[in-house]
């Protein structure tokens, strides 16, 4: 990364003057390659115009009955759809050849049992976020970079039709009296929608994509995201029963690595979950999985993250997994932690573990607790056993970047110190960001606590960097 010598030159009246700083300018927006076999029509023309194409679109769902289509199998919608095509381009005295045809029918097929244009996209298990700026903007990302594709709605309308179909399943309305919603497909995807006056462009539909992959250890390490030593860890701290947050920014991998850390909690405990949106997945037999609900069209009804929090603790859990805290549950998940439910796990948006403390002070602040600040840290110390940081990088790749213990107390201070890191060193030639995991060697204040549970020699071997 090379940047132009910033000096002073003289200006044409005699100041001086600074050289422009020439930044590197980013590379170009990749456009987004979708799987072999799924063609569609949107954004080409072909032989045959894409007005001529909307048209034959049009035509045959005014041709379908909608009640009847829903209840058909996709195959046999298929087979219907290319039919009618076939039959309305004779019709017209169009030329359209099977591939054509096929690719149509799959287009309208999508609109009708699907969420149209994006229904292929959905099915690509590489894509992790679909996001769609209007009808003529569709991004997706792809392997952690942002892609350009080339889907098109047909119009404005045809957007916000695909949003209230999303919006319909969920039982929430989208319109100019309620122009936000979160929703959550079948599948497991998070929605959010956000529709004029609001959204000037056109209607935003964003999706996190829920994945079916399970990501572990051991394929974090080949991955370069995490070293061994730092997987090794843990594994310790998630078996033995350490509090543990796992702080980081949008689209981070703090679900990925709350999956990856769950995974080592023992099958004989009883696990109750809480999220906005289900994502997190588990492996064990006895989970409870507990899910917010938003307000219905009259405004009540709503259950949030506090009020499962607080039900949770009636229901005899051995483990509390947040999926994510934003407010006043923060206070309820530090007493849950305080009182007896140990190996607690939960995330929080934060860009450093300091961050992380702060944030939860001030949520639990925000909460009217009437606690002075001095008991609210006192709770967390006591609480919180490890902050993971985990970043998404600017080369698309997901690293944990740090891996701090909560020691202590002095004053008004939170004290931390880093077990594990990650330094930036440079960029290779293939644009990936290089670095090193390094480890501090420090005992660690839960040593006690795993020692309980035999585990002391591994983790030392482990914070020592022994395992690489």
């Amino acid at each position: 990364m090379n940047l132009t010598r910033f000096g002073r030159r003289p200006n044409t009246d005699g100041n001086p003057s600074l050289d422009p700083l020439e930044l590197p300018q980013s590379e170009p927006t990749p456009t987004y390659q979708p799987p072999s076999g799924t063609e569609t029509t949107r954004g080409k023309g072909g032989r045959v115009s894409m007005q001529t194409l909307v048209s034959i679109h049009r035509e045959v769902i005014d041709r379908v009955d909608p009640a009847e289509a829903s209840r058909m199998p996709a195959p046999e919608l298929m087979v219907r759809v290319e039919r009618l095509i076939s039959q309305i381009a004779d019709e017209r005295n169009l030329s359209l050849n099977q591939s054509e045809q096929r690719a149509l029918a799959g287009d309208i097929v999508d609109d009708m049992l699907g969420l149209g244009p994006i229904e292929a996209i959905l099915r690509d298990e590489t894509v992790n976020d679909i996001l769609v700026n209007g009808p003529q903007q569709v991004y997706v990302e792809q392997r952690g970079r942002l892609a350009l594709t080339n889907i098109k709605f047909r119009d404005e309308s045809h957007v916000l039709n695909i949003a209230q179909k999303i919006a319909s399943a969920v039982g929430r309305r989208i319109d100019e009296s309620s122009p936000l919603v979160d929703a959550r497909l079948l599948d497991g995807s998070r929605v959010n929608i956000v529709i004029p006056p609001l959204a000037l462009n056109g209607t935003c539909i964003s999706i996190r994509k829920f994945t079916r992959s399970f990501l572990d250890f051991r394929t974090m390490v080949e991955k370069r995201s995490i070293s061994p030593s730092m997987g090794r860890f843990l594994e310790i701290a998630s078996r033995c029963r350490l509090n543990i947050v796992v702080s980081g920014g949008t689209g981070s991998g703090k679900t990925t690595l709350l999956n990856a850390m769950s995974s080592m909690i023992d099958h004989g405990e009883r696990i109750v979950t809480i999220e906005d949106a289900a994502e997190l997945q588990f492996r064990q037999p006895h989970v409870v999985r507990l899910e917010t609900r938003p307000a219905n069209v009259e405004g009540s009804g709503r259950i949030d993250q506090r009020d499962l929090v607080k039900n949770a603790l009636r229901m005899r859990p051995d483990r509390i997994i947040i999926g994510e805290v934003r407010g006043g549950e923060a206070f309820d998940m530090i007493q849950a932690m305080n009182t007896g439910h140990d190996g607690s796990m939960s995330s929080i948006h934060a860009n450093t573990p300091r961050d992380a403390i702060a944030r939860m002070e001030s949520m639990i602040m925000m909460a009217n607790m009437g606690l002075p600040s001095a008991a609210v840290r006192q709770q967390i110390v006591s609480a919180v056993d490890v902050i993971v940081q985990v970043e998404r990088m600017r080369d698309g790749g997901r690293r944990v970047t740090q891996i701090a213990e909560v020691v202590g107390r002095e004053g008004e201070t939170v004290i931390t110190q880093d077990l594990f890191t990650f330094k930036f060193t440079g960029q290779g030639p293939d644009g990936r960001l290089q670095g090193q995991f390094e480890a501090s060697g420090i005992r660690p204040r839960c040593i006690t606590r795993i020692a309980y549970f035999g585990l002391e020699d591994a983790v030392m071997q482990a914070v020592r960097g022994e395992l690489g």
